[in-house]
């Protein structure tokens, strides 16, 4: 099996830093398992790794697309697996979006109903409750890992319980879940107080660093929030300020509410979906552990 090392954690972690510095070290390729990186234009709130922080690293998977494409974790699967497959470079995937990693390691193959972004346009009638109430009917474990006020992924796993006659949970079940490649998952983590702390600094520099003014420019160019590329953390809190709703302040801090919110909810599925090596990426000595973990199992 091919060797895959993959840099995961929580948002404002570090992450894409060290996956540079394991690139140089490996003199391996990046891939963005990022859900919002893959779209033109959409860089500050997204943390966009930069030209100058890419060196003469490269970068796959980085404004490929459209802001009004969409992206499923079925197309980083085929695009990520295609580059994986055909390079006889080491490939480093570096990204949050923990269904995306999952979807590429494992042996998980996409049913018709899953690919793409539709929903039963028949469920836009149904309140969150309602939806939430049929759901937890038709699919009592998956609903389990939904929150009542997530719409779009309560109207997912119904239109996929719909069209397959199979609950998204008996799907997944059937899957045996193995990896199909020899992947090491590096995991970025520190303490709570310190991640949050640099989580709200984060959001305070992407307003410095022009925030408003992306948005602007995207809105300019015919992007709308309910665009694909518009649902990320970052971006779909400024719905309310254009419309008037909310101050440029408010905003900034939703987005960091937003993103604290993201981060606890990131170590939750990693902690319980994958084989994750967390290190101390704040600590010197965590951190250099962890480099001579990974090329000790890369040198294997």
């Amino acid at each position: 099996m091919k060797k895959v090392l993959v840099i995961a954690g929580p948002t404002a972690a570090g992450k894409t830093g060290f996956s540079i510095t394991m690139a140089e070290k490996l003199n391996a390729e990046v891939i963005s398992g990022d859900s919002i990186q893959v779209y033109r234009g959409l860089d500050i709130g997204s943390g966009k790794v930069t030209k100058e922080e890419m060196g003469d690293i490269p970068h796959h998977l980085i404004d490929i697309l459209s802001p009004k494409d969409s992206y499923s974790s079925a197309d980083f699967q085929r695009m990520a697996r295609k580059i994986i497959d055909e390079s006889d470079t080491p490939m480093i995937i570096c990204g949050g979006t923990g269904l995306y990693l999952k979807a590429c390691l494992y042996d998980y193959s996409f049913n018709k109903e899953e690919e793409g972004p539709s929903t039963d346009p028949a469920l836009e009638q149904y309140t969150n409750e309602e939806l939430y109430a049929m759901l937890e009917k038709i699919d009592p474990v998956q609903i389990q890992k939904i929150h009542v006020n997530n719409r779009k992924r309560l109207m997912r796993s119904l239109t996929i319980a719909q069209r397959s006659g199979k609950p998204q949970s008996e799907i997944e079940k059937e899957q045996s879940h193995e990896m199909i490649y020899d992947a090491f998952i590096a995991g970025c983590t520190m303490d709570r107080e310190k991640l949050y702390a640099r989580i709200n600094r984060r959001v305070e520099m992407m307003f410095e660093n022009g925030l408003k003014n992306e948005i602007e420019t995207l809105l300019n160019q015919g992007v709308t929030f309910s665009d694909a590329s518009m649902q990320g953390i970052g971006y779909k809190e400024w719905e309310s300020y254009f419309r008037g709703n909310m101050t440029e302040e408010e905003v900034k801090e939703e987005i960091q509410k937003h993103s604290r919110q993201f981060a606890k909810r990131q170590y939750t599925w990693f902690r319980h979906q994958m084989p994750v090596h967390w290190f101390d990426i704040s600590e010197k000595e965590d951190t250099e552990r962890m480099i001579n973990e990974i090329m000790a199992w890369y040198q294997r």
